[in-house]
């Protein structure tokens, strides 16, 4: 055994330091490669060696995802091993921890790994390797690969922007085809007054569960259950991703005293909570047990975050009552069986009342309220989350759009938080995570748009978090390289088509209402060209419709063209004739929407600039944005220009839907859609 153990650590060393010839592109990229001779083929056929339960199941998904990734038929059988097997089991393999593993490619392809988790990101670069060559096959040689990092995430905010349940299982699958294992999981938050007339009360905000204790807590534009949530946090452990839920307390909390209004605090603002109040403590006592009690907790995995983030220091006595209350829910949190998960606030929120370090996991993300070096030497287990580096708040005009991925390629390891650089391999760091925070409710924003943003991050973080320093290809390759790859099996949210430029994607002659198109919907960037002959439409007619979003030939308020998802409806500056015949182009890219006709554009939509009413004006903010408070369901706020001293970015963009066809008068012909990146 320690003969195997040696030969495990020579290749992993070996393969990270020596010249490795034509190493196979996965992300993140493999630890260590050695090269070997001749080509493998699968014959279809799986082996799993000893009954091994863990292998199985392995085995089994492996099955599923073959056959929507590569349209490849896969299946575990017993008997003896052939020419074109592939081989999965567990071994003794502690040299490479947790999540390490060995795939050897030969005449058979073996995967060991010590545990399943290994095992199946073993099977996470196998697939990789086979979706990008021709036939699915493999060059023969060896791969011995762990993660230089153990926490690998993302954080997505679902209190400001209501991310459906749907996309959250699809993001998982996603995360764990990148052999990203932590998904945290942002349960409530607000927006700023200043957006909505300075007016707590109808602020923005919401808590995202379902609630027996404090009925009618959940906001009502959008939540989950808590079965929904318990099957979530289930299928995200098939694909090796934890999922951290987030109550985020006791700032960011507007959703709790909009619906108790005496826990807000009078002197810091209704978004934070009244820490003197007992009844604070009253209340969130029994929102986290509800979630953290019993056989069949909502909170199934082993770390909640319960939030502790930018409150107010302008008063040593609240300081001393803030850590007194992080204190108290790090220890509630422990005696339901969980690790604790805080944002950083003691170095912002320093004082002597003692808060609890040993076994807790700090997110550091703004040295100013907790220098990671201090909570290091306090005994905070800490992950790197730089807002200065890895926070996208889409539209924003701040923070980043879109990460600036060939930095962090190049430069950023969970090593750096800020301006403070530790050893690699430092125990203090558990890794590193990026984050997408929604700030501004009803800024056009979908989930399209938010996912456009997190593909390239996720890859990105994916690649430092596994390897660190040892990234070996150049950004250029690695760049272009990584767009080649899918999302995960049977995952396509980027709703790509194509792969060469203004290739025609998808042709129809005749659209006929009540049709089912083979394609689900074109994102970025696409050009969808149709002639109709047009008769009288009623006010809310569809042409197309998707899953995602529905494309008008009439819109329900004007009877323009326009499009209408995430609760948004969106109008061009155009009405279809009543007869005669016009040829509509609309194309698409993740700024603008435009329509031609006739091949002349008639019509653009681009982010537009607006600005928030201040209090001494009545307004209606624009028609466009529709948002639904937690106090009041169906009230409804539209920014108009007043007062530049709140700006907004309101965005238009449009998947474009090609699933469903609707009931029309016109005829429609001609349907070319083309991808022209």
């Amino acid at each position: 055994m320690k003969k195997i153990l040696f030969l495990i650590m020579f290749a992993f060393v070996a393969g990270s330091t020596e010249a490795q010839i034509n190493k196979p592109f996965t992300i993140p990229e493999v630890s260590g490669w050695t090269a070997g001779e001749g080509v493998f083929a699968a014959t279809g056929r799986i082996l799993v060696k000893n009954k091994d339960k863990a292998a199985l199941d392995v085995a089994n998904q492996l099955c599923v995802d073959a056959k929507q990734l590569l349209s490849m038929d896969l299946r575990v059988e017993g008997g003896r091993e052939r020419a074109g097997d592939i081989i999965i089991r567990t071994d003794d393999l502690r040299a490479l921890g947790s999540e390490g593993y060995q795939l050897r490619i030969g005449k058979s392809v073996e995967i060991t790994a010590a545990t399943q988790q290994g095992l199946y990101w073993g099977t996470r670069t196998l697939l990789q390797m086979m979706e990008q060559t021709a036939g699915h096959t493999l060059p023969c040689g060896t791969i011995t690969d762990k993660p230089q990092y153990a926490h690998r995430g993302f954080m997505i905010d679902c209190g400001r922007k209501y991310i459906p349940m749907d996309y959250l299982k699809k993001l998982v699958r996603i995360m764990g085809y990148y052999k990203m294992n932590v998904l945290q999981v942002h349960l409530n938050d607000n927006g700023f007054k200043q957006y909505f007339g300075n007016d707590w009360s109808k602020t923005q905000a919401a808590f995202r569960l379902e609630c027996d204790t404090y009925p009618g807590l959940t906001a009502r534009d959008g939540s989950y259950t808590k079965q929904e949530f318990r099957e979530l946090c289930h299928l995200a452990n098939r694909y090796g991703v934890e999922i951290i839920p987030e109550i985020d307390v006791p700032a960011h909390s507007l959703a709790f005293t909009h619906y108790r209004p005496s826990l807000a605090s009078e002197q810091y603002g209704a978004d934070h909570l009244d820490l003197s109040n007992p009844e604070v403590y009253n209340f969130l006592n029994g929102l986290f047990k509800e979630y953290l009690e019993g056989d069949n907790p909502v909170f199934v995995g082993p770390r909640v975050c319960i939030g502790t983030d930018e409150y107010s220091n302008a008063d040593q006595q609240v300081i001393e009552q803030f850590r007194s209350f992080t204190d108290h829910y790090i220890r509630l949190v422990e005696q339901y069986g969980k690790t604790a998960v805080v944002w950083g606030a003691l170095t912002h929120a320093k004082g002597t009342t003692p808060v609890k370090a040993d076994g807790v996991v700090m997110n550091c993300w703004y040295n100013g309220f907790a220098k990671p070096s201090d909570m290091k030497e306090l005994g905070y287990k800490l992950v790197s989350i730089p807002d200065g580096a890895v926070y996208i708040v889409p539209a924003a005009g701040y923070y980043y759009d879109y990460l600036n991925i060939e930095h962090l390629y190049n430069s950023w390891t969970p090593a750096h938080i800020g301006n403070e650089t530790f050893e690699e391999g430092d125990s203090a760091i558990l890794g590193g995570m990026f984050a997408v925070w929604n700030d501004h409710p009803g800024n056009g924003i979908t989930v399209k748009d938010i996912h456009h943003r997190v593909m390239p991050a996720l890859q990105t973080l994916s690649a430092k978090c596994w390897s660190g320093q040892t990234v070996g290809f150049p950004f250029t390759e690695w760049n272009e390289q990584r767009t080649k790859l899918s999302e995960a099996p049977g995952v396509n949210e980027l709703g790509r088509l194509g792969t060469e430029p203004r290739q025609t994607v998808f042709q129809q002659e005749k659209v006929k209402p009540g049709d089912t198109l083979s394609v689900e919907e074109i994102g970025w960037d696409y050009a969808v060209t149709f002639t109709i002959d047009c008769q009288k439409e009623s006010k809310g007619t569809i042409l197309f419709a998707s899953d995602n979003a529905t494309f008008f030939l009439s819109d329900p308020d004007e009877g323009n063209i326009g499009f209408a998802h995430d609760g948004y409806l969106e109008t061009f500056n155009y009405r279809l004739p009543e007869q005669g015949q016009v040829t509509l182009t609309i194309e698409g890219t993740n700024t603008m929407t435009r329509l031609l006709i006739d091949g002349r554009e008639r019509s653009k939509l681009e982010r537009e600039e607006l600005y928030v009413a201040d209090e001494a004006h009545q307004y209606r903010l624009s028609r466009n944005t529709t948002i639904v408070p937690q106090n009041g369901a169906g009230q409804q706020w539209f920014p108009k220009v007043f007062s530049k001293g709140a700006r907004m970015y309101h965005v238009r963009t449009l998947v474009f839907p090609l699933r469903r066809v609707g009931q029309f008068n016109s005829s429609v012909t001609n349907l070319t859609v083309k991808n022209f990146i």
